[in-house]
């Protein structure tokens, strides 16, 4: 359990599970032995299409050491990110679990946008991270 807590709670991990396409890029400094806890922003610059760079920034809200913490979008792409990630020791290795909710805003067009592209390629990112998971810790 402690090593998948160890590599998840720290921010600089996570662009070794996000897929190169998304050129996600960690641009808060110095958080390369540094343990997320509540409170913490994190910047970010990632291009989910088209190459197009945007700047996003979360907050570490909530920190419960090996069961969960919760990042919120406090700006970027969405006009609403709410994202839980829940760790349970199992037989033989973590359970991991996200839910995710957000809103592409931007009324009938995000909508639109939504549901032909935006789900399917935050889909995509989970599944990579799923494979990428399985790659670097094993699987159960």
């Amino acid at each position: 359990m402690n090593t998948a807590w160890d590599f998840f709670s720290s921010p600089s991990n996570l662009t070794k599970i996000t897929p190169d396409d998304m050129t996600f890029e960690v641009t808060t400094p110095n958080l390369e032995h540094t343990k997320m806890y509540p409170g913490m922003i994190i910047t970010y610059k990632v291009s989910p299409l088209l190459g197009i760079k945007l700047n996003w920034m979360t907050e570490i809200t909530h920190v419960k050491d090996n069961e969960y913490f919760i990042d919120e979008q406090r700006f970027g792409p969405f006009a609403f990110w709410h994202h839980n990630h829940h760790f349970e020791a199992i037989e033989g290795g973590v359970l991991m679990h996200d839910i995710l909710h957000y809103g592409v805003g931007w009324g009938i067009f995000g909508s639109i946008a939504n549901a032909l592209v935006v789900k399917s390629k935050i889909d995509g990112i989970f599944d990579f991270r799923f494979k990428k998971v399985e790659e670097l810790f094993g699987k159960f």
